[in-house]
């Protein structure tokens, strides 16, 4: 027994070596594997890493401060998304419930969640800063529409809180000339009236101000304020006296405008029907009365939206039935004569299901030949003739468009004037979009 222990020894100790050699083989095998594996990987990441290196040193230079920057995002033709994308109008501090174009066309407004009405002045197109004035509403009220007040550059502007809907009136003075200075200051916009209470604790839907021109009218700019109930109330636009009220007996207001002479008033509301009212002027100018004098029957489904024709004869009607329809609404309808339909245009737009979608907006360029429309955060250009498609933004904001408008007429675009389109979004941005050509269809 005790000459075979030494054997047993031996054996063991030969086994742990055979057992060492053979695992340190496969040990050092899988190390130069997964170090073949490794090194390219490596090499790799190198690269990758490398690269935003070089990018941030390319983009250091461009980050430099650039005077008014937060008010203009001036984008080189690399990055700018669409063709007629032109600028975009920054430093909006919430959501942009509203835009409109002030008479003389280069003074765009701008409504805005964060309590804030701007007057952009709009030099240039494709300026890169752009002046405004800024006008901070009252406390408490929160901005949901601005429309022209007047023929000067007076705004009215829209407001809800938890009592009501208010309306306020901002009208601009003077420039004064300082006395050390040739330059002439431009004083903030003042409160000139002030409605409360204007739909009683309904919202406002919609703002639209014109100036009057149809008959008698003396040319006093109409505001009609369009409620989420059944009434659209008339101001006078420099008094703020409510000069009309109408009350569309139905179940509830989708939007409702007034045409561009300050003839008619249309309504939409969640029905396929369209009611539309005329404003009688007495020989002195002022609003005699508002009378309804037509519906527009035609759409098998609600009406999402309407506008007029630039001529105030017409009016451009979108639907959930998938189609658009141009109504000739000069007729002789104290004869009985009823609106025409002029044109149907099934709605060129449709989901990854092949089923037609709706236009949310629709807005007639101030020529009559383009309609800008738009769904969610995108836009469509169509041509009024022939309703085909001049141009397709699919992303055309990073969020639901809130409202839309034409500049009444070309603004400077570098060394040339174009017809210019804004947009305002939830994305707390305002873009400047160029008219498309009629020869892109």
């Amino acid at each position: 027994m005790d000459s075979m222990l030494p054997i047993a020894i031996l054996s063991a100790i030969i086994g742990i070596v055979i057992a060492f050699l053979v695992f340190g083989n496969y040990f050092q095998k899988r190390k130069a594997e997964v170090e073949s594996v490794a090194k390219p990987e490596t090499i790799q990441t190198n690269q990758k890493t490398s690269k935003p290196q070089q990018s941030h040193k390319n983009t250091s230079k461009k980050s430099q401060p650039k005077s008014h920057s937060h008010t203009a995002d001036h984008k080189d033709a690399n990055k700018r998304h669409h063709p007629l994308d032109l600028n975009t109008l920054k430093g909006h501090g919430d959501i942009v419930t509203g835009v409109c174009f002030l008479p003389n066309a280069q003074s765009l407004a701008t409504a805005c969640a964060d309590g804030v009405v701007r007057i952009f002045k709009l030099d240039d197109a494709l300026s890169k800063s752009f002046k405004f004035l800024r006008i901070n509403l009252p406390a408490g009220g929160h901005p949901i529409a601005v429309a022209v007040a007047d023929e000067t550059s007076s705004v009215a502007v829209a407001c809800h809180a938890l009592f009501g809907s208010s309306l306020y009136m901002y009208g601009e003075e003077k420039p004064k000339a300082d006395a050390d200075s040739k330059q002439a200051k431009l004083p903030l916009p003042q409160i000139k009236w002030e409605q409360h209470k204007v739909h009683d604790k309904r919202a406002i839907l919609t703002l639209v101000g014109t100036k009057a021109t149809y008959g008698s009218a003396d040319g006093s700019t109409i505001i009609v304020s369009c409620s989420e109930g059944t009434d659209i109330v008339l101001f006078h636009g420099k008094s703020g006296k409510i000069v009309g009220n109408v009350d569309t007996n139905q179940l509830k207001n989708n939007m409702a405008t007034i045409s561009p002479n300050g003839r008619f008033i249309a309504a939409a509301a969640f029905t396929a029907d369209v009611k539309v009212w005329e404003i009688v002027y007495s020989k002195d100018g002022a609003v005699k009365e508002v009378s309804r004098i037509m519906e527009l029957k035609g759409h098998k489904s609600a009406v999402t939206w309407l506008c007029f024709s630039p001529n105030s004869e017409q009016i451009i009607t979108a639907s959930k039935d998938g189609t658009i329809r141009v109504w000739n609404i000069n007729v002789r309808y104290h004869l009985s004569e009823d609106p025409k339909t002029l044109k149907v245009f099934p709605i060129p737009l449709m989901d990854a299901s092949g089923t037609t979608l709706h236009y949310d907006r629709l807005c007639v360029s101030p020529d009559g030949k383009i309609l800008a429309t738009t769904h969610g955060s995108m836009m469509q250009w169509l041509c009024m003739e022939t309703g085909k498609v001049l141009e397709t933004a699919e992303k055309a904001h990073d969020g639901d468009i809130t409202d839309m408008a034409w500049s009444p007429s070309p603004i400077p675009m570098g060394d040339k004037k174009v017809l210019v389109l804004a947009t305002a979004s939830v994305d707390k941005k305002v873009k400047l979009w160029a008219a498309p050509s009629l020869n892109a269809s």
